[in-house]
């Protein structure tokens, strides 16, 4: 299915972010925006929600929307309430999935694989955000899916800066395998674990993923 023009702008102003092209604070005019991408305003409007939906830009009424990076200590809150979040996905998925949503699961992974020996990170987080997607549905909890959505929207820059990193694919492919292991054995402690270890953010991938902040400043 071909990708909406708003998502590509929206990914690649996310990358201009990330990488400094446009530094924390900086305004992100409209016109010479449209005019950058060859696009009127109507789709650029489009991609400036979607990074507003994440927090990487904020809107200031009658004066645009601005970039806002969190800090440290916000970047590691979410992360802990979205390992947390996911591991409560994985405890009651473990006792609700069926076969059929275990096959996807693995189906997605096998993909992930495929994505990472072309060493494709972008490709890998298309499929590794479909497979968090799926964990999500299979908690058979309805308002505990649109949470985990709404965060996972506001940490997917940093979820896709941290695949960039060097063995990090390999590293979540594996984890993404224990993971559906626990859930297969239907054992809730063990997906639970396995899920919050997965998405926490702490010890060195903290510092890596606060290093390649630093690095795009």
């Amino acid at each position: 299915m071909e990708r909406k023009r708003a998502d590509i702008i929206a990914d690649e102003l996310e990358a201009m972010i990330l990488d400094g092209t446009f530094a924390d604070g900086a305004r992100l005019d409209e016109v010479q925006l449209a005019a950058r991408f060859g696009v009127s305003r109507t789709p650029l409007r489009e991609a400036l929600q979607r990074l507003i939906l994440s927090g990487l830009v904020e809107q200031q009424p009658r004066r645009g929307v601005f970039v806002k990076q969190p800090g440290p200590v916000e970047l590691l809150e979410m992360f802990e309430v979205m390992a947390e979040l996911e591991a409560t996905c994985a405890r009651l998925a473990a006792s609700r999935i069926s076969d059929k949503a275990l096959a996807a699961l693995r189906d997605t992974n096998a993909r992930c694989a495929e994505a990472m020996e072309n060493g494709d990170s972008d490709g890998y987080y298309a499929e590794n955000e479909r497979f968090h997607h799926l964990l999500y549905h299979d908690s058979g909890n309805s308002f505990l899916e649109g949470e985990c959505r709404r965060l996972q929207r506001r940490l997917k820059p940093f979820r896709r800066l941290q695949l960039r990193l060097r063995g990090r694919m390999r590293q979540s492919l594996t984890e993404h395998g224990a993971v559906i292991a626990a859930l297969a054995a239907g054992d809730a402690d063990a997906a639970a674990r396995e899920a919050r270890q997965h998405v926490a953010v702490q010890g060195e991938k903290f510092h890596h993923l606060i290093a390649s902040l630093k690095a795009a400043e």
